[in-house]
């Protein structure tokens, strides 16, 4: 999958995540010990909603993200979005409606200044083209409005790093092999993470689309970021 890039890459996440949708959302709790469930919690609370604000939850997978914005604000106008419908398709069966889009987060099928918020949770790294990314998200949001992304990262090396190194190439893999039947999709979750942008070299992305405040935290020994800034 590191050798593929552009249309072709596009395609192999998508088919990638419709072989583990069924499995996705256990594995996140497997592999982060249930901090994700935390996680989310705290993007909701950076974006900066108010009762009846309208939030794009993008590369929203089965619709967590957005079902915690809700659970929080049953008021706003949220809007789950992603480009694999199979993933949709499980998170539909889940408690709770959600307002679900196709969407390609390069291309965005919504209006300018659309939304007063914009989350992602493991999306950013997935994209084949990052700095179109954020200009999108940055043309649907809203003057003021907040983007705030959670995605893995490349950890600093510290005297941990040989042991993170064995929980994300042995143990990940070996747990979403057994799991989900698909080993592939979890050894590209390490790849992945190693080859995409550092927490700093991000934050410096959304400055340079336009966003100002940006600010970033590491979590999970480093391997976690969440990013978030305004328009």
């Amino acid at each position: 999958m590191t050798n593929l890039s552009g249309q072709e890459r596009a395609q192999y996440v998508q088919s990638m995540f419709t072989k583990i949708a069924r499995r996705y959302d256990m594995m996140n709790r497997l592999m982060t010990g249930y901090q994700d469930v935390r996680w989310r919690k705290q993007v909701i609370k950076l974006a900066g909603l108010k009762p009846n604000a309208s939030l794009l939850d993008l590369g929203t997978g089965t619709g967590d993200l957005a079902r915690e914005a809700l659970s929080e604000f049953p008021n706003a106008k949220v809007t789950a979005a992603d480009f694999t419908l199979e993933m949709m398709r499980v998170g539909a069966q889940q408690v709770g409606p959600l307002d679900f889009s196709a969407a390609d987060a390069l291309r965005l099928p919504f209006e300018n200044e659309s939304f007063d918020a914009v989350t992602s949770g493991f999306l950013m790294r997935n994209v084949i083209d990052l700095k179109q990314a954020i200009q999108e998200q940055y043309r649907v949001l809203r003057s003021g409005g907040r983007i705030v992304i959670l995605d893995t990262t490349r950890p600093k090396r510290n005297l941990l790093s040989p042991f993170i190194w064995i929980h994300m190439h042995v143990i990940i893999p070996t747990l979403g092999g057994l799991l989900s039947g698909v080993r592939e999709a979890y050894t590209y979750l390490p790849d992945t993470t190693e080859g995409f942008v550092t927490a700093e070299q991000l934050a410096e992305r959304l400055s340079e689309a336009g966003f100002k405040n940006v600010g970033y935290q590491r979590l999970m020994f480093g391997t976690i970021a969440i990013h978030h800034a305004e328009k």
